[in-house]
């Protein structure tokens, strides 16, 4: 195979995952972004009243809510079941506390804690109401709750009941104890015969339960689905600049790299349920060197009789459950770039079936599956390694003959290809044939690092010296095994070809940039790449023993062959 196809398979790596890791684009400061005040221009959806708060909106960008009050005197209504303990406040029913109990916090400060996913300062579920020209906030209602606690063994139900002057609330939510889903059910009275808009914060993002804290505040974004799904990470955002993201959405969901808190309104048909209106999203802190949080509300309808409703997920983006709600939900988690999912997404979804039934079903460790997974894949694409294997051996076997078709005709261009296509047929050499079967691997490889970058199943996986087969490699063992066992497979590949002062360079030089490429990614995606190298040894050696053996000389393949006419 030409040197240049390995060069050029190693600069498609840089520059497709290289960008996304190391690049970006540090937003503008400002005397708003240093201090952490929200900043409310005036938009043409909304107009500012006198204390700053919008008071009409249109339904693609709902405004700005200002900051809620302090909880201090408010009280908690903690709800637990096997799988999450959530914790809802008096002061407007809205969340203030989400512990995943199945997942670990990953922060050096929180050794052995549950992963508590919402920050203090939360307004996830945070509510307010527009009808007409008013804007009635809910969150700062103190509402009687139906209960003090409630432990979760069925389904069950958390009431939250309250009013100020002419307008009432009733919010019900309703809980599963086997899923991270909520439903929201709800009454206002008193708005009128013409019905009115609801406001629920979702803001501002997720809390850092990761060792990395520049990576999570990398994978921070909020993702929405109309007619597709659109992710807008945190760290494209302006901080204090507005952006307005139009609906109708059926769902819209704040993500971090492991968990999710999304608004779903997948069911229009149901009385009281609706389309999500418009998004309002603008960056609000400026901790490091991208913006981390950020104010963002969405809307929804609220029928004339005051009724409206739509689901909560809050937890982790394990992919079998975001499939099983549908509309696409799984695109929350999403393998792969827009443009490139359609090829890696299947791919990647496959290798994380097969590795996770490899640790349920066969009891395996993470480390050990994907060893085995590398080695499958070996056997599985032995006879095309084989046939592309021996299609080099035939190619570097007539390059004498094509060297001087290309000095006799190096000024008749059109007259050395029919010529060169003349010998490829003569010794019945498929050019190409060697090339294609060498490509299969790659998507597995990209696919395999989306897989160890975004399932949540590997956070926290441990082998032998590895704490977290997702994470790198902390004594660097594992992209320098790569780089040795890539070195190795070269070697060992040039077994019985001329000597070639160009390719003796690329046998040292290509190993290395890889482990330099490769030095801070996941150390299972390193593990995998040094096993399907090791793996690859044999076949290697096989077919260097056959080159030896035939001397050079084109293999017999179906007609028998004849010297290329000079």
């Amino acid at each position: 195979m030409d040197r240049r196809f390995f060069l050029a398979i190693a600069l498609m790596v840089a520059v497709v995952i290289l960008p996304s890791l190391f690049i970006k684009r540090p937003p503008p400061t400002s005397a708003a972004a240093t201090s952490g005040q929200v900043v409310e221009p005036p938009a043409p959806s909304a107009v500012v009243g006198p204390a700053g708060s919008p008071a009409v909106v249109e339904d693609s960008a709902p405004p700005p809510v200002a900051a809620l009050p302090a909880r201090a005197r408010a009280d908690t209504i903690t709800v637990s079941s096997s799988l999450y303990r959530y914790q809802f406040s008096t002061q407007g029913g809205q969340l203030v506390g989400a512990t995943l109990i199945n997942y670990k916090s990953m922060r050096p400060d929180e050794p052995d804690r549950a992963a508590q996913i919402l920050p203090p300062e939360t307004e996830l579920l945070a509510a307010a109401v527009l009808v007409g020209r008013d804007t009635v906030r809910i969150s700062k209602w103190t509402l009687s709750p139906s209960a003090r606690s409630l432990e979760v063994t069925g389904p069950s139900s958390l009431t939250f009941r309250g009013g100020e002057g002419e307008l009432g609330v009733e919010l019900t939510y309703r809980f599963l104890p086997d899923e991270y889903r909520i439903a929201v059910s709800g009454r206002v009275t008193g708005i009128g015969p013409n019905g009115g808009t609801l406001l629920v914060g979702m803001g501002p993002g997720l809390r850092n339960t990761e060792a990395d804290s520049v990576e999570h505040a990398r994978e921070l974004g909020i993702v929405t689905k109309a007619s597709r799904s659109e992710l807008t990470h945190f760290s494209k955002l302006d901080v204090g600049e507005p952006q307005s993201l139009t609906g109708p959405f059926e769902w819209v969901a704040v993500k971090s790299k492991y968990f999710a808190a999304a608004l779903l309104a997948l069911d229009s048909t149901r009385a009281g349920h609706g389309g999500i209106g418009g998004t309002y999203v603008v960056a609000t802190d400026q901790v490091h060197r991208t913006p981390e949080a950020a104010t963002i509300w969405t809307s929804l309808p609220v029928q004339a009789s005051g009724d409206f409703g739509y689901e909560l997920y809050l937890g982790p983006m394990e992919y079998p459950r975001l499939q099983a709600i549908g509309h696409d939900f799984d695109d929350i988690n999403p393998y792969g770039w827009a443009w490139l999912r359609p090829i890696i997404r299947p791919v990647a979804v496959g290798a994380r079936w097969l590795l996770v039934w490899f640790h349920e079903r066969l009891g395996l460790a993470y480390g050990l599956g994907l060893i085995l997974f590398g080695i499958l894949i070996r056997v599985v694409l032995w006879p095309l390694n084989q046939r592309a294997m021996r299609a080099g051996m035939q190619m570097q076997a007539i390059q004498p003959i094509l060297k001087e078709l290309q000095e006799k005709h190096q000024n008749e261009p059109q007259k050395l290809q029919q010529e060169m296509f003349k010998v490829y047929k003569e010794h019945n050499v498929n050019p190409f044939s060697g090339c294609w079967p060498l490509l299969l691997p790659w998507p597995i490889l990209i696919a395999l690092f989306f897989v160890f970058q975004n399932s949540i199943e590997l956070r926290g996986a441990s082998f032998l010296w590895l704490p977290d087969l997702a994470r790198p490699d902390p004594l660097f063992i594992t992209p320098i095994a790569m780089g040795v066992s890539m070195f190795a497979v070269t070697k060992v590949g040039q077994i019985g070809l001329p000597p070639n002062p160009q390719m003796k360079v690329m046998l040292y030089v290509m190993p290395l940039m890889m482990v330099v490429l490769f030095f801070k990614f996941a150390s299972g995606l390193n593990l995998y790449y040094a096993t399907i190298n090791i793996a690859s040894i044999p076949q290697q050696w096989f077919v260097a023993k056959e080159r030896l053996k035939t001397g050079g000389k084109p293999a017999a393949r179906g007609a028998p062959q004849r010297k290329a006419k000079r």
